[in-house]
């Protein structure tokens, strides 16, 4: 590569947030939701979303070069392949994603430095409380971090699927599921499968809706409780699903301990999480790690970390199992 590609390169690099923040912004305004129907100029989107036309115009510009959004001769903008993902109604959908990412997420990212100093989470230094805590009391961001984890899960679930046989699992426990959209798919592949859906209280309440409109409401039992404190019996498997990457190894270590409190004797668990690969090659689990850090106060793992840490809890692990995307499928079982 040349120095004049290198610097391009590195140029991208460092503004990257210009267009992240961009895109932020075409998403909280709703954009590609006001596009469905019909090309619009930036006047008539400024006059829907309260926005100085002027200024949205030159937002919309921006992202129309770098293919989100397309602007024809009439200087109306369109949507494209890429905008779709913006959009509110369809399946796989970035815009919460883009929100939260844009918002309180952005905000941590200015304060990496605080973190990388005291290795504490900048979320806590900049909203005054753990995250999980700020999302219970703010019901709308809680319901935006609901959508934006359906979002990037959607696909996941598929590579998982795909990965991983399910079969032969008669009682799956769920912990820490969240809007159940993982359980739920995973009960409408097997339908022999009975489930249960454990997330705290105030999470499992929103999830009601959700169990009961894929028609799942006799096979998947909703648990509220807190995995700190113990996690359901009463099954042969238990899963989690992003979770002990939001934790350190301390509380990861309690998760893990009150799940084996739990399990009968040879019962299995299910983590999946981002594997940490040696070596100096791109994985994005690297920068989620950093994510981890600022905002949970947690950490991506190697498949020797997350070996040692299992062990510790009373599991061996007994293999890894890859999917399509940089998520892997740990297995364990119960000592």
């Amino acid at each position: 590569m040349t120095e004049h590609a290198l610097h391009q390169q590195l140029d991208q690099m460092i503004t990257g947030y210009w267009t992240s923040q961009a895109i932020y912004a075409a998403a909280k305004l709703g954009i590609a939701d006001l596009l469905v129907d019909t090309p619009q100029t930036a006047a008539q989107l400024a006059s829907a979303t309260d926005t100085n036309a002027g200024a949205l115009y030159r937002v919309l510009r921006a992202l129309a070069s770098i293919g989100i959004f397309e602007e024809n001769e009439q200087q109306e903008f369109t949507l494209t392949p890429m905008a779709e993902f913006l959009r509110s109604d369809v399946p796989g959908s970035k815009r919460a994603l883009a929100m939260m990412s844009g918002d309180e997420q952005f905000q941590c990212w200015s304060e990496i430095m605080y973190s990388v100093k005291t290795g504490k989470t900048s979320f806590d230094k900049v909203f005054g409380q753990p995250i999980f805590e700020y999302l219970s009391q703010h019901e709308d961001k809680g319901r935006i971090f609901d959508q934006a984890m359906m979002g990037i899960h959607g696909r996941e679930t598929g590579e998982i699927m795909q990965a991983y046989d399910f079969s032969g699992i008669q009682t799956l426990v769920d912990v820490g599921g969240g809007n159940g959209s993982n359980i739920a798919h995973i009960l409408q592949q097997y339908p022999e499968m009975q489930g249960v859906l454990f997330d705290l209280p105030h999470v499992v309440e929103r999830a009601q809706p959700h169990i009961e409109a894929a028609g799942l409401s006799e096979r998947c039992e909703i648990v509220g409780g807190n995995f700190f404190e113990s996690v359901p019996g009463n099954a042969d498997t238990w899963f989690m699903r992003h979770i002990i990457h939001d934790w350190d190894d301390e509380k990861s270590l309690t998760i893990l301990k009150n799940c084996h409190t739990a399990m009968p004797a040879d019962a299995k668990l299910l983590v999946v999480e981002s594997v940490i690969p040696a070596g100096n090659e791109p994985f994005a689990g690297k920068f989620l790690d950093l994510v981890m850090l600022m905002i949970p106060g947690g950490k991506e793992r190697t498949a020797e970390e997350y070996r040692s840490l299992f062990a510790e809890a009373g599991f061996e692990l007994t293999r890894i199992i890859p999917t399509e995307s940089e998520l892997s499928i740990i297995e364990c079982v119960k000592q």
